[in-house]
């Protein structure tokens, strides 16, 4: 699958003037592009950034990294400790008091959860909990079946005077792995602006986030082929923009010539099949990686003509077929 990128994402990004050479020179004397990753929330993490002074840039990267390791303790449903655990152990008995920092983000996932009628829903951990893709194993009908009705962020009580958090269901569990990521990147961007650097990237796994440009030149993420990890389909140009992807590669096993993947449908339980990867740009990663599970849920068509009702986002949808989508502001002029 080989791809041009339509000339109309330019829209997307003002793209700064090529800096002169001396001007360049002189800056590269003293400043270098610093870089480092580290395995953090079960994915690659990443930060680079333009440094004038190297210990502070280090030290910048540590505190983005180490920001990083602070949400995975605190949202991580595979650590027991975490407050998402502790939620999900006590929420269905009593409401739980949790920090403003996650009540905001639970907040945010409910505004998605409304803006998609269900499709974005972090309930959907009722269900998806039941899923080992290590192990290969699914859940049969019947316990699909069983479950399912505790999948409905309608049930998701949360009490903005107590800052509490409490399910209307017994069985009910949230998993906030289609956030969490993209809001991770902007806590990252922001620490790295609030200590002076203005030219850097955050990445966690599929979700992106550049500050300013290159110099003159656009940041470039790509695009990964669904099935041929090592090939780029389509390379973006970015500044001052986030980018998410959302594919079905990502965690998955086949069986019976049915994929299961991470990403599931909360109307089925089950992952849907009409997409191969969603890709999001927007102005920051939160808005991204949310809405790039809502597009692959949605599908298609209804996918695109969502992301055509919001002013400051677009959207690349690879669909099973092979066959590339694109939201009206990326479409090649007539």
């Amino acid at each position: 699958m080989r791809m041009c990128f339509p000339v109309s994402i330019w829209r997307h990004f003002s793209l700064l003037m090529m800096c002169g050479a001396s001007v360049l020179h002189s800056a590269a004397v003293q400043a270098e592009w610093l870089y480092r990753e580290e395995a953090i929330m079960g994915t690659r993490c990443a930060v680079e950034l333009w440094a004038t002074d190297r210990a502070a840039g280090n030290a910048a990267i540590e505190a983005v990294l180490a920001d990083m390791r602070r949400i995975d303790a605190l949202m991580s449903t595979y650590k027991p400790t975490s407050e998402i655990s502790r939620v999900n152990a006590e929420a269905a008995k009593a409401p739980v008091a949790v920090t403003a920092e996650l009540f905001g983000l639970l907040q945010t996932a409910q505004q998605y959860s409304g803006l998609s009628k269900g499709a974005f829903d972090i309930t959907y951990a009722s269900v998806g909990y039941l899923y080992d893709y290590r192990q290969h194993f699914h859940p049969d009908d019947k316990t699909l079946a069983a479950a399912l009705p505790t999948v409905d962020y309608r049930q998701l009580r949360l009490d903005p005077a107590t800052r509490t958090v409490a399910f209307g269901r017994p069985g009910m569990r949230i998993d906030l792995g289609g956030i969490a990521k993209g809001y991770a990147v902007d806590r990252g961007i922001q620490i790295l602006k609030d200590r002076g650097f203005t030219h850097a990237m955050v990445n966690a796994g599929g979700d992106t986030r550049v500050s300013g440009d290159r110099f003159g030149k656009p940041w470039v993420v790509g695009i990964r082929h669904p099935d041929r990890k090592d090939e780029v389909t389509m390379r973006i140009p970015l500044v001052d923009a986030a980018f998410s992807t959302s594919g079905d590669y990502e965690r998955y096993f086949d069986e019976g010539g049915v994929r299961y993947h991470h990403i599931i449908d909360p109307k089925t339980g089950r992952s849907p099949h009409a997409v191969r990867s969603v890709t999001i740009i927007a102005s920051n990663a939160t808005r991204t990686d949310g809405l790039s599970k809502t597009v692959f849920i949605l599908g298609p068509k209804d996918g695109i003509d969502f992301i055509n009702t919001l002013p400051d986002a677009d959207a690349i949808v690879i669909a099973a077929d092979g066959k590339v989508s694109y939201s009206k502001g990326l479409q090649p002029p007539p």
